[in-house]
């Protein structure tokens, strides 16, 4: 938010492709609980499966593969084990851990309460800050995300998410980890090491 790509053009997410084990349930979850529209249904050739797009706003789509051959999910390696304060959030290298929709600041809440009477199990609230616990009960001027986590049939783990600032160039300010760095954070070095 707020810096230009120097190298691409992107203009978002065209669509994010994922796995279900039955479709009709995929479909009846996206448009029925959280109205997606259903914008594009494709048969894979040779008997290979379905491919099937939902509108998720602005111009982007989920997408969804239904492979009569696929094996089974595997929570804590594919995808979280559970919502963040709820089990592990850790998954795999090259997984998708999870998938986080922007909705408005002024129906966040709204939202969160309205999938709560839909049946849908949801988080609570979590305001996101720089503080050391990197959440706080209410708003403040260092909240600048407000998030709350479900999940579909299938465990995949999806978030409704709203900016409440724009993005700074003091945001910045962590070295990335490299894989060299695992034994650090798994506590088995000192950290000075």
């Amino acid at each position: 938010m707020g810096r230009e790509n120097s190298e691409f053009e992107i203009r978002g997410i065209n669509h994010l492709a994922l796995v279900c084990r039955d479709m009709e349930r995929t479909v009846d979850f996206y448009t029925n609980v959280l109205g997606m529209p259903l914008i594009k249904t494709i048969e894979l050739p040779g008997n290979m499966g379905q491919h099937f797009f939902f509108d998720i706003g602005n111009g982007d789509s989920l997408a969804f593969f239904w492979f009569p051959n696929a094996p089974a999910a595997a929570p804590g390696v594919s995808a979280p084990a559970g919502m963040p304060g709820e089990g592990e959030l850790a998954t795999a290298h090259g997984s998708m851990n999870h998938v986080a929709f922007d909705v408005p600041a002024d129906r966040f809440d709204e939202y969160h309460a309205k999938l709560r009477a839909k049946g849908i199990h949801v988080t609570p609230i979590l305001n996101h800050d720089d503080s050391p616990r990197q959440v706080s009960r209410e708003v403040h001027e260092g909240t600048f995300v407000r998030s709350f986590y479900f999940m579909d049939p299938d465990g995949i783990l999806l978030e409704f998410a709203t900016w409440l600032r724009v993005m700074r160039p003091d945001d910045v300010k962590h070295r990335p980890a490299t894989a060299a760095d695992r034994d650090r954070y798994l506590g088995l070095v000192p950290s000075g090491d």
